[in-house]
């Protein structure tokens, strides 16, 4: 296995803020690699440190064992990226953006087709850029990351504030370069599902560090005889407090929505306790069922919150 990226103890701060306090992380040829993590953790900090639009305080970061200190042309050529938000020119359609991203590395008219026929623009070739929808933006700018065949891709949370359609879109892009190339990613994401349908590592971070990191299996491998019971109940729905005093498990409990979830290591010795702790507060279950463990569970375990707050 080749390391692509070698980052290691890296720190990166703002003034007090310690966006970055001191990752390791590897890369390797081929592999997708997911930086999971809500706002605020530090994963674009991460990333614009990689990319080399920022420096780290300190710390080590190679790409294919070279620093950005006077390797620039080399890996300016080597990589592609996408930014949180992509701005077009307006006046220009899609065929024109395409080709002045391409005349950037000397590739001709052939490379724009084939990339439009990659992020399915074809249509839209004639189309200003200012009248595409959120998804074909996103499109267009998977397409221009995409443009130089990169050895190594970034991409800034390339689907967020797409509808779930638009979503899907990109990933079979993605999927598709990921089984026909040996393409490294580096994604970053607050969607849990789209970190495990990509990617085949995932480092969950927060606050600026690294929690845990492994496949899919790995990070979810410890306990995984404990069961996550998520359940609702009718109203009137009891008061957060009072639900966690007295539940004979540890619980978490949404009391607007009136919904909960307890974790089970035993779930034959330990469920009937929950019914029975249910029924004597004349509680009415309006539904429950019995789940594997998510790395939303896993994140609130370690942080005390979800990932999307």
């Amino acid at each position: 296995m080749t390391p692509v990226i070698e980052v290691k103890n890296v720190y990166k701060s703002f003034h007090s803020v310690k966006a970055v306090n001191g990752i390791d992380m590897t890369v390797y040829k081929g592999q997708f690699t997911a930086l999971l993590g809500p706002n605020g953790a530090g994963k674009t900090t991460l990333v614009e440190m990689i990319e080399g639009i920022q420096k780290p305080d300190s710390g080590e970061i190679r790409i294919m064992g070279l620093s950005w200190e006077g390797n620039e042309n080399v890996l300016h050529r080597a990589i592609g990226l996408s930014l949180q938000e992509t701005r077009f020119i307006d006046r220009l359609t899609v065929w024109e953006t395409l080709r002045l991203f391409a005349s950037f590395f000397d590739l001709g008219k052939q490379r724009v087709w084939e990339i439009m026929e990659i992020v399915n623009l074809k249509e839209k070739a004639d189309a200003y850029t200012v009248h595409l929808s959120g998804g074909q933006r996103q499109r267009l700018a998977l397409g221009i990351a995409l443009i130089n065949r990169p050895k190594v891709l970034l991409l800034d949370e390339p689907t967020t504030g797409l509808d779930p359609n638009a979503r899907r879109d990109i990933w079979s892009i993605l999927l598709d370069l990921k089984y026909h190339s040996n393409t490294s990613l580096v994604l970053t994401t607050h969607y849990m599902e789209e970190a495990e349908q990509l990617c085949d590592t995932i480092m969950i971070i927060d606050k600026g560090l690294v929690l845990k990191a492994g496949t899919m299996d790995q990070l979810l491998s410890e306990d995984s005889s404990e069961k996550i019971i998520a359940f609702s109940l009718e109203p009137p729905h009891p008061s957060r407090e009072s639900i966690k005093n007295e539940c004979p498990f540890p619980v978490r409990w949404d009391g607007k929505n009136g919904q909960g979830t307890i974790l089970l290591s035993n779930l034959e010795g330990q469920l009937p306790q929950f019914l029975d702790f249910i029924n004597s507060r004349d509680l009415k279950l309006k539904n429950m069922e019995c789940r594997r463990k998510t790395l939303d569970d896993l994140f609130t375990a370690m942080t005390g919150r979800r990932l999307d707050e």
